[in-house]
């Protein structure tokens, strides 16, 4: 049957609040490179984005040799941080997941920058992996905002993009769904600002789970 509202998440700065971990790994992988940090506005603002496409926007002199070592860098920092530095779950976002998966005709799925390693240790570190009928990820599709990994998700539930939402922290998110033809709704909590979300032409901007909810519903109610 086809569902009656496919909603579709980012995760990092949407549903997880990995601004910790993140900032971490990036002051590391720089520093390895005896280079210093980004600020946090700038290595946030490139969240969302594939790895390497991230993290060549933030040192954008760096040759491929370059690149490849930052990435390699900011890997090996991440996974020796993971633990001191915790990354949770927003307040909210798991009753809200609840909620949406126990709501008939309403699938859910996830579109995100992480890899697929990383992303199956978040779902499996937080019991989430069977709420999301698909999961898309860096590693089988150009980075955000390029559609591709948005478009795979409606393929795989059956959902028209007139009967689908994304839902996200930045102007990436925003941008993949309006290139996709699904409505938007940008969540001003995560790591862009709300005129970032709004110049990128967010449908609905939601500052809490409290918001997203009845928006979705609104969305469900349509047509």
């Amino acid at each position: 049957m086809r569902a009656r509202l496919c909603v579709v998440f980012d995760v990092d700065g949407t549903l997880l609040d990995s601004a910790a971990p993140i900032l971490a790994a990036t002051a590391a992988a720089f520093a390895a490179l005896g280079r210093p940090a980004p600020a946090r506005a700038e290595a946030l603002g490139v969240v969302g984005l594939s790895l390497p496409l991230a993290l060549a926007r933030l040192a954008p002199d760096l040759d491929a040799g370059g690149q490849a070592a930052l990435v390699a860098a900011y890997l090996e920092a991440f996974a020796a941080g993971r633990g001191r530095h915790p990354a949770p779950l927003y307040p909210g976002a798991r009753a809200a997941l609840d909620a949406l998966a126990a709501r008939p005709g309403v699938t859910l799925a996830i579109a995100t920058g992480k890899s697929r390693r990383g992303l199956d240790h978040v779902l499996g570190q937080y019991g989430l992996g069977g709420h999301f009928a698909t999961l898309q990820c860096a590693d089988d599709h150009p980075s955000k905002p390029d559609p591709a990994m948005l478009l795979a998700a409606l393929a795989a539930t059956g959902a028209a993009p007139g009967r689908a939402v994304m839902v996200g922290d930045t102007a990436f998110d925003i941008a993949m769904g309006r290139a996709a033809g699904v409505h938007t709704v940008g969540v001003t909590w995560g790591y862009h600002p709300a005129g970032d979300l709004a110049a990128a032409g967010a449908g609905t901007r939601a500052r809490g789970f409290a918001d997203l909810l009845p928006a979705l519903d609104r969305l469900a109610g349509e047509g």
